[in-house]
């Protein structure tokens, strides 16, 4: 058995995630702990209780995300699971760095933080939105985004197969939309997004979150990670904090990280985190063989893996 985790992204996020692990792990209440010391939100109030309003804002989705996900690591070293290779869908990626040791803990935790505060003040004003597209290819969708005329609209995420987000301004979008199903779209879901993420609109947001990460310690190493900007592995020669300033300007290419990790022999998919959104983009892919997936995010669903 050859194990990848995966991290999740922004967007995951509800009332009472992670609450039940809280309750019930000491190493998941001290790696809470640890956040509330580090940044002086208490991440765990905001995620157990809300208000919904206070969640959903960035700076508090992201950290509250990812300290779920480090916290269920914990538990899982304690079992003696580890992984051989990993990512994360986005903020996700933030993730996989502090577990694979390029961050320290501290480190990482304060860039999330930072990340959130500069995605919250400096995504440009506009009305944005978001949208998944289901049910055609990467060209397609991207054909779908030229045809638009007014406005501005692009991929932002190649999720999995037959699954792409596209980001922009909100009539683009809307217009974009309507295009992909006349090209035979099974799906065009609007997403509950403010920004154009993974975009050049967020052109600022790169700025600012570079500087912050030139002044953050980074530990170049061939890493197990594998980066949302190309799909390939991080080595030591890369420039870790100019691929993570890109990457949050540029589109996510999981569907390429994914193949990489089955490329490399991973077998066992191991979603780490709220929700249940990447073990899904696992199932689409169609991969040949017996592939396991799993995703733990809470009590039941540890334990479950743990006894595998």
């Amino acid at each position: 058995m050859k194990i990848a985790f995966l991290f999740p992204g922004q967007g995951t996020q509800t009332i009472g995630m992670g609450k039940d692990l809280y309750e019930k792990y000491d190493e998941v209440k001290n790696i809470y702990n640890k956040v509330k010391e580090i940044t002086g939100i208490d991440i765990a109030k905001i995620s157990f209780e809300g208000p919904e309003e206070e969640l959903n804002k960035t700076q508090n989705t992201q950290l509250a995300v990812l300290t779920e996900s480090l916290a269920i690591l914990e538990v899982l070293k304690k079992n003696g699971i580890k992984a051989e290779m990993s990512a994360g869908l986005s903020l996700g990626e933030y993730t996989a760095l502090i577990e694979d040791g390029v961050f320290s803990l501290e480190d990482g935790v304060k860039l999330v933080q930072k990340r959130g505060e500069i995605m919250q003040n400096y995504t440009p004003d506009g009305n944005w939105k978001m949208a998944a597209i289901l049910g055609l290819d990467e060209k397609s969708v991207e054909d779908v985004c030229k045809k638009v005329e007014n406005g501005f609209v692009v991929p932002a995420n190649y999720n999995t197969i037959g699954q792409i987000v596209i980001s922009g301004e909100e009539q683009a979008v809307i217009e974009a939309g309507e295009y992909a199903k006349e090209a035979g779209a099974k799906k065009v879901a609007i997403l509950n997004t403010a920004g154009p993420f993974h975009t050049s609109k967020l052109t600022e947001c790169s700025k600012k979150l570079k500087e912050e990460l030139d002044k953050t310690t980074i530990n170049a190493k061939d890493s197990k990670v594998v980066k949302n900007i190309d799909g390939m592995q991080y080595t030591a020669n890369d420039n870790v904090a100019e691929t993570l300033a890109k990457h949050i300007m540029n589109p996510v290419r999981f569907t390429s990280c994914l193949q990489t990790m089955y490329d490399n022999g991973v077998d066992t998919f191991v979603e780490v985190g709220p929700g249940k959104t990447l073990s899904a983009f696992v199932k689409r892919m169609k991969f040949d063989g017996e592939i396991g997936i799993y995703n733990i995010n809470s009590c039941e669903s540890l334990e479950n893996f743990a006894n595998f």
